[in-house]
């Protein structure tokens, strides 16, 4: 059926059912029959249609590729080579002691414990600098064993030998995690290079330049 007739016969049934609706409703039934009539004009304006909006995908997330951020953190801890500690008392906290610890770590351990045990964790880091330094610096022993049993340079080696320490004691634990953090560098010490170290009680006449004075202990290279 052409579009006018179809037109035609909307507007024939529009009338048609405008005469069994209530008087009432006369007005409606003349709104309906004028809306079939203007439907034809519209349709001449050739209005091009709206392209359909595109549905999305069911998963998003299916069609984006997974940024790796395990392996990004991953990758990220192993450029990271030092784990930064807000403090030396937070570095020191960090360190796991055991009773597995090699003989070095105890050497080093013991000459904090027998030195400076009960000083600030800063001296006790100091004097194990000092010991590290050492050992670095071709003058002494290679290792902080053999700077620490070296003849003469500290006076609770006894016949080359470290006394044996109670390892459950607060304060040889906390000597062997200082020894832990110098030995992996993991806090700066203020000492600088310093190789030596007297308690303020005593005055050497070193002629020496002093780098750092902490707790009971000054400290010089």
């Amino acid at each position: 059926m052409p579009f006018l007739s179809r037109v035609a016969a909307i507007a024939t049934v529009t009338l048609s059912v405008a005469g069994l609706i209530a008087p009432g409703s006369a007005v409606q039934a003349a709104e309906l029959a004028h809306a079939a009539l203007v439907a034809p004009s519209i349709a001449s304006l050739n209005i091009p249609a709206v392209d359909p909006v595109p549905s999305l995908p069911a998963n998003p997330a299916a069609t984006t590729q997974a940024t790796p951020v395990e392996a990004t953190a991953d990758a990220d801890a192993q450029d990271g080579d030092d784990i930064a500690y807000p403090t030396l008392a937070a570095a020191v906290a960090a360190q796991e002691v055991s009773g597995d610890a090699g003989e070095q770590l105890r050497c080093l351990a013991g000459a904090v414990y027998f030195e400076s045990k009960g000083e600030p964790l800063a001296g006790q880091l100091a004097v194990a600098k000092v010991i590290l330094n050492r050992a670095e610096s071709g003058r002494f022993g290679d290792t902080p064993c053999a700077v620490v049993k070296q003849r003469g340079q500290f006076s609770f080696v006894r016949g080359g030998r470290i006394p044996a320490i109670d390892t459950g004691r607060p304060a040889y634990r906390t000597a062997m995690a200082i020894a832990k953090v110098a030995m992996d560098d993991a806090w700066e010490s203020s000492c600088g290079g310093a190789l030596y170290f007297h308690a303020r009680r005593v005055s050497p006449g070193w002629h020496r330049t002093q780098v750092a004075s902490i707790g009971n202990h000054v400290f010089y290279r």
